[in-house]
């Protein structure tokens, strides 16, 4: 299970970067995953859910955006947002829009990033 590491992960790092700001409770993680990251975003939530369990997290809003695949075709210039397909394959297959060429350079779509993270902490 691919998403259980990745949301330990993200666990692990939510974590201790609320422990380093001394945080009492983390409200909110919004997190992107890119549409080519492989990660099912269900499942992540499931998971993560499941990890936050008697953590400062636990009472956390879990904000999960898929992030579409931008790409850039050196054959006809096109750049911008491409559809996969995903139906047939493996893999996702990932073409230009325009001219279908399918060597392409992928500019965002990979990755599976926290991208914030609300935190509380005591009154000082």
């Amino acid at each position: 299970m691919h998403e259980l590491s990745m949301a330990q992960g993200i666990i692990n790092a939510v974590i201790e970067t609320a422990e380093n700001n001394n945080a009492t409770e983390v409200t909110e993680i919004g997190i992107e995953i890119g549409r080519l990251a492989m990660i099912n975003p269900e499942q992540l939530k499931f998971m993560l859910g499941v990890l936050v369990e008697n953590t400062i997290v636990e009472d956390a809003v879990i904000k999960i955006e898929e992030i579409p695949v931008e790409i850039e075709c050196p054959d006809c210039g096109f750049k911008g947002e491409a559809d996969l397909d995903d139906k047939d394959h493996y893999a996702p297959v990932v073409e230009c829009p325009k001219c279908e060429n399918k060597r392409i350079s992928i500019l965002n779509g990979k990755d599976c990033i926290v991208k914030n993270i609300v935190i509380e902490k005591p009154d000082d």
